[in-house]
């Protein structure tokens, strides 16, 4: 029988497992099976809270009563940490406490020194391996705009569209922008700006020119 959430048994040297989903519609499944195999008698639950989250009820109960001799278990790293510095830091506080730390899908068990060693590299790897991810991605969207490209949500005129509308308006001077809106089935804000974006290039165009 497994406790959660709200109990924790009163002896020491225990095996207590948290489990987290970011999402209300993801299932707890896998990792509660995975912590009920691996020996837990309390499993801690968070679904549909971020790693980020400032609050994390289950994880933060869940530490809240770790013992001397105890042993905190997740199925995977990012179920429970929210950054290096935070899974560092949590450590410390785990040593400090003499609570082990052991993670079952990528081998980590603190309670021995190689143990530890492996849990540090990785983490830091998986850190670093985010960052460059995110720097990547910042160059290639600046690369992009540098060639022009448009980054953001796909607009919903093309550049045909955009000189249809213009055109319209420079050769019937009665019509009204709401009603070429109705024309391209979108909303008058959106014909406003996409000629805004037109008038503006067109002016960068001739300034080149010159």
């Amino acid at each position: 029988m497994y406790e959660k959430h709200n109990h924790m048994v009163e002896n020491s040297g225990r095996i207590i497992g948290y489990a987290r989903v970011s999402t209300e519609d993801q299932h707890l499944d896998l990792q509660l099976n995975a912590l009920k195999l691996a020996g837990c008698s309390a499993i801690f639950e968070d679904c549909g809270v971020s790693a980020t989250a400032k609050q994390r009820p289950g994880f933060e109960q869940a530490l809240a009563g770790l013992q001397a001799g105890d042993v905190f278990v997740v199925w995977k790293m990012d179920r429970a940490f929210r950054s290096l510095k935070n899974a560092l830091d949590i450590l410390e506080v785990f040593e400090n406490r003499g609570v082990a730390f052991r993670c079952l899908t990528e081998n980590i068990d603190t309670s021995t020194p190689m143990g530890k060693c492996m849990y540090q590299i990785r983490h830091a790897f998986s850190e670093l391996e985010r960052n460059l991810i995110r720097e990547r991605t910042k160059a290639g969207m600046e690369a992009a705009r540098q060639r022009g490209v448009l980054i953001g949500r796909p607009r919903k005129l093309s550049h045909v569209q955009i000189v249809h509308a213009q055109d319209l308006l420079q050769s019937h001077p009665k019509i009204t922008p709401k009603e070429i809106a109705g024309n391209f089935d979108v909303s008058p804000r959106t014909i406003y700006r996409a000629l805004s974006h037109y008038a503006n290039a067109e002016e960068r165009l001739t300034v080149n020119a010159e």
